[in-house]
């Protein structure tokens, strides 16, 4: 790859203050149609009735599956360097978003 084609696949990318500071998330919950993807991150405290939706990413399920293979080597990386990821098992979670009703 010549110097110049490099040149033009170089994205700049912004990170503002408060975006870099990050949103601390414990929980994700992911929804699909057949045209996105929708990941709601949540941070959940112990004991507490109600959690918040922190966040909420939209993909095309192109690109919810280059996300999946990246986060794929990203898991793989870190446990070559720092070991095993232990998975402990959680009682399931009883989920209940916004109103309910049938259309």
């Amino acid at each position: 790859m010549s110097d110049e084609s490099k040149k033009q696949q170089q994205i700049n990318i912004e990170l503002d203050e408060k975006t870099a500071e990050g949103t601390y998330s414990n929980l994700a919950v992911i929804n699909h149609s057949v045209s996105e993807f929708v990941v709601d991150f949540i941070s959940m405290m112990p004991g507490a009735p109600k959690a918040k939706v922190k966040s909420r990413i939209v993909l095309t399920p192109q690109h919810a599956k280059k996300f999946l293979r990246a986060l794929s080597d990203n898991v793989d990386r870190f446990e070559k360097a720092h070991g095993t990821i232990k998975d402990y098992e959680q009682p399931p979670i009883p989920m209940n978003f916004g109103p309910t009703g049938e259309a």
